[in-house]
């Protein structure tokens, strides 16, 4: 997903006299090139994650559209009050692009970690907020997207799904049909479920927007729902409120499958943590298959 984001900012760059790119230190020896050729625009502001929000919320009352990247950790959690009052309250425009997802950075400690993320940026009132499944539907959803006058949210992750759909904004895909179980997958988790629904009779609804949230496409499948999964990469809870309303007068059975609600105490690399906490494909096929 990274070097789809890398690709994309860059052919944006010269077609955009208007956008502006602000690196926290982080991917900037991928943008070294662009960089020399764009100096104004293309800029590195070091560790200064709060100066460079606010430096950013100044641009786009000058009619820019700035872009900032960096790890989720040090943009959500560090400058989470300037990304609020900044761009949330003023409902400035602007572009919020992270790595490093829950935990694929595990080697580096909980410093690095930040599941929360989507949670978070939900408590901004006007953000948009997105999780691509793989790089091809990052590159769909941004430049549908970056031009709005939001603020937009990009969760980008090392985990890819092995297929792109072709993902509108504020839409979700509907991948299977059939049954009365209807899974609601989030971003990059349609891999764990593939061999599943093979076998089993379902729904199987794919989103990429968390806000806008498509209510529409969920009420389709209402009629002959019984029992919903929801499985999301992060601290669950996201779309949970928005599941709930629209089953608010229908009984139903909702579960979650999510990375738990814990600090996570263990290094490793990305696949150690996933097995420390179980969330793989032979668990959460487990995990579905209790709850079926």
């Amino acid at each position: 997903m990274r070097k789809a984001f890398q690709e994309t900012l860059k052919k944006l760059i010269i077609k955009n006299q208007n956008l502006v790119l602000l690196l926290c230190d982080i991917g900037v020896y991928s943008f070294n090139s662009i960089m020399k050729k764009y100096p104004k625009r293309v800029l590195n502001m070091g560790i200064l994650e709060q100066s460079t929000v606010s430096f950013a919320a100044g641009l786009s009352l000058r009619k820019f559209i700035p872009v900032i990247h960096t790890i989720s950790p040090f943009l959500v959690n560090r400058a989470f009050e300037q990304i609020k009052i900044d761009f949330g309250y003023q409902e400035l425009k602007g572009n919020f692009i992270t790595v490093g997802a829950s935990y694929d950075y595990a080697s580096l400690g909980c410093t690095h970690h930040c599941p929360e993320d989507i949670n978070l940026m939900k408590n901004i009132p006007n953000m948009k907020i997105f999780v691509p499944g793989t790089g091809l539907e990052f590159n769909q959803l941004f430049l549908q997207s970056f031009k709005k006058n939001k603020p937009n949210y990009f969760r980008l992750s090392t985990d890819e799904n092995k297929k792109s759909q072709k993902v509108i904004f504020g839409k979700a895909n509907i991948i299977k049909k059939g049954g009365s179980l209807t899974i609601i997958a989030v971003g990059p988790v349609l891999n764990f479920l593939e061999n599943f629904i093979k076998k089993k009779n379902c729904n199987l609804l794919y989103y990429t927007s968390i806000r806008p949230f498509d209510k529409s496409t969920l009420k389709r499948l209402k009629k002959k729902t019984k029992k919903i999964i929801i499985i999301e990469p992060y601290y669950g809870g996201s779309i949970l409120d928005n599941v709930l309303d629209v089953f608010k007068d229908q009984k139903i059975n909702i579960n979650t499958i999510n990375v738990p609600f814990e600090f996570i105490r263990k290094y490793g690399n990305k696949k150690d943590i996933d097995n420390k906490i179980k969330f793989t494909e032979k668990t959460i096929k487990n995990k579905l298959n209790e709850l079926v």
